[in-house]
């Protein structure tokens, strides 16, 4: 009986896993972003009224955010790039040395997710005919030797992504008159938190009443105490 043929519009590897982790970390670096530079601009505008020193200090927050943020996601990936490349050149190696007992492991493999030892061993087989490194990265690595993560587009997607969040409340905090200044960023940073949440949440498959709780209490934390120490150091200065 011939097989059907697969929904063609359906995903049928890791690249849906792949694209949402991307969009996850993008909506996080989109979160700090926005509540760093929020609590910058907040504790800064507490101690002074004028545009120069806000816009100042916000600016200064954000490009130092966006390089700390690309710059820490590029070690990170790095990192995981060399272990995986690492641990391919390694069962290449075996593959190449051992060839018998690299099909019983892949066999055995197949065996533990719920395949009889026979069709296990021919799935195994087939396989190894087919691409005996692939089926060994999928299967005993998790890796697909052809889609490692490059540690350049992750560095710059987590800039980019801290950058436009940063530029809310850089936009929140210069654009009203001087009375409202505060109480209109604190609430755009807490309506931004509150989408960021739902986004992540559903993202995440997280309940999204306990991500809105996070983000909303941690974000009001935050702008409230940079407020408090803002306000403390300019009357003290002033």
């Amino acid at each position: 009986m011939p097989l059907r043929p697969a929904h063609t519009a359906e995903p049928h590897d890791g690249s849906l896993t792949a694209k949402l982790n991307w969009l996850r970390a993008g909506v996080l670096g989109a979160n700090d972003g926005i509540v760093s530079v929020a609590g910058i601009v907040v504790g800064v505008a507490a101690a002074t009224v004028q545009r120069g020193p806000i816009f100042t200090a916000g600016i200064a927050g954000v490009a130092a955010g966006a390089v700390s943020m690309a710059l820490g996601e590029y070690v990170s990936v790095s990192t995981q790039r060399d272990t995986e490349r690492a641990v391919l050149h390694q069962e290449r190696r075996e593959l190449r040395d051992d060839p018998a007992a690299e099909l019983d492991e892949l066999a055995g493999l197949y065996q533990a997710k719920g395949l009889s030892s026979a069709t296990a061993m021919t799935v195994a087989q087939e396989l190894t005919r087919h691409d005996a490194f692939a089926a060994h990265a999928e299967v005993e690595l998790g890796i697909d030797p052809e889609d490692l993560t490059n540690p350049w587009q992750a560095a710059a997607a987590s800039a980019l992504a801290f950058t436009l969040g940063a530029l809310l409340p850089m936009v929140a905090i210069l654009a009203p008159p001087t009375a409202w200044r505060v109480p209109v960023t604190v609430a755009v940073v807490l309506l931004a938190l509150m989408l960021t949440g739902v986004v992540s949440a559903r993202l995440g498959g997280a309940d999204v009443g306990k991500a809105l709780l996070r983000n909303t209490t941690g974000g009001a934390l935050a702008l409230g105490t940079t407020y408090l120490i803002g306000h403390l150091v300019g009357q003290t200065i002033g």
